[in-house]
């Protein structure tokens, strides 16, 4: 049973301040208790898809991923993992997150990694939440990249996972983006 939260979902992302602060905070809570495994999350959805899109490319970037190894967290916290602008709440107060389904404890940088913006408003976003955190502003960027061909994968198994399941071809189209964009 969740709450409902008055407010209203808008089709872009917040200002970047904002969406700092609003990181900055969350990432302030008391931990969940359970971390965030990339590695396995990665191997089942390569397991799940369609065996037909498993590519060598797809295979050499999980390889590539597993033989380095996650990168070693800056700072553990509580994530959210899916922050768009769907799953934001913008209420009188802030904004507020909504679907906690891929939540748990990681890296702040992973999270930084995942936000769905572009590159340049992401370093925007990386430099903002460092001055906020009081870290390290070049640190936080290189560890945030070290997480993007991590989270790249996560994005397009996803979307390939999700095309197998409904069939739904926005997902492959999805999916087919994401690869490109490696």
């Amino acid at each position: 049973m969740v709450d409902y939260l008055p407010g209203a979902i808008k089709p872009t992302m917040p200002s970047v301040p904002q969406l700092a602060s609003l990181l900055y905070h969350l990432h302030h809570q008391p931990r969940f208790g359970w971390r965030i495994q990339m590695l396995p999350l990665l191997e089942r959805y390569w397991q799940a898809c369609d065996p037909a899109r498993r590519t060598p490319g797809w295979l050499r970037a999980l390889k590539t991923v597993r033989r380095q190894g996650e990168p070693k967290p800056l700072r553990l916290a509580p994530l959210h993992m899916d922050i768009h602008p769907g799953n934001l709440v913008h209420q009188p107060a802030g904004l507020k997150l909504i679907d906690w389904e891929y939540a748990g404890d990681g890296d702040i940088a992973l999270e930084l990694a995942s936000v769905w913006l572009e590159e340049r408003e992401r370093e925007a976003l990386v430099a903002a939440y460092a001055s906020r955190a009081k870290l390290n502003a070049t640190a936080l960027q290189r560890q945030v990249k070290r997480w993007r061909p991590w989270v790249r994968l996560l994005l397009a198994g996803w979307y390939e996972l999700r095309w197998r399941e409904t069939g739904n071809q926005q997902f492959i189209a999805l999916a087919d983006d994401a690869w490109r964009q490696r």
